[in-house]
């Protein structure tokens, strides 16, 4: 199946849940005071800044290099991203649960203090399996989330064949592309998590070279910084609205 021409991928700009999960962490928490569930967590002003930021940074594309087609992941902080990051453009956007975050089940709103002193076995569990394999109950690992990206990319590459497809979606998204657009293994992939903290509203791109596609951007930043937005970084915190 024809890969598209060009790949895209952003993770959303900086949200209210990003903010008080890092506070937690610095603090020492052992849980994440996020009154929203993981859905409905929205941009903070600054994310608005830097998706806006995006904004700029995609209107300053040529016609024939812009996005033909933008697929979003359904939690509001993405979607906000998204809206403020296409108006006016008139590309058209498409909502897909596929990409909505990872779920974290009985991890969520725990800080990495928190899984240790609330849920040793787990961390212990975790410790041993490895992020790509480990699977919190009620929740998803990397590998699960895989299954849905795979499923959706083969989907666009049907319906978008030698297209230009662009994704708005989370932390993990980026780290997942990656990893399939460029067909690492576990151990590279866990190579570029362990070196990577993904930046909000950060661009990562692939372009098609034969039956191939290679990377041109990952986790770029240079258009708030054009823009006068603040960038943001978070770390790989457990709770992750990531």
């Amino acid at each position: 199946m024809e890969q598209p021409q060009w790949l895209g991928v952003i993770r959303h700009g900086q949200s209210t849940g990003n903010v008080i999960a890092q506070d937690a962490e610095t603090a020492g928490s052992e849980a994440i005071d996020i009154p929203e569930r993981d859905a409905d967590v929205p941009l903070s002003a600054t994310g608005r800044e830097q998706a806006e930021a995006v904004g700029a940074w995609l209107n300053g594309l040529k016609p024939d290099e812009r996005p033909e087609v933008v697929v979003v992941s359904p939690y509001l902080r993405t979607r906000q991203t998204a809206e403020l990051a296409l108006a006016g453009t008139g590309i058209p956007a498409v909502v897909d649960e596929r990409l909505r975050d990872r779920e974290l089940g009985v991890l969520d709103l725990l800080t990495g203090r928190g899984v240790q002193a609330r849920l040793p076995g787990e961390h212990a569990r975790r410790a041993r399996l490895g992020k790509f394999y480990y699977r919190p109950p009620g929740g998803e690992s990397w590998a699960d989330v895989l299954l849905r990206l795979r499923a959706l990319l083969r989907e666009l590459r049907a319906d978008h064949p030698g297209g230009r497809v662009l994704l708005f979606g989370h932390e993990a998204t980026v780290l997942l592309v990656r990893y399939l657009a460029e067909s690492l293994s576990e151990a590279e992939l866990m190579a570029v998590a362990h070196a990577t903290t993904v930046a909000n509203c950060s661009i990562s791109t692939w372009r098609r070279d034969g039956d191939r596609l290679l990377p041109e951007l990952f986790n770029s930043v240079s258009h708030p910084h054009a823009e006068g937005a603040p960038p943001t970084r978070q770390e790989d915190v457990n709770a992750e609205p990531s």
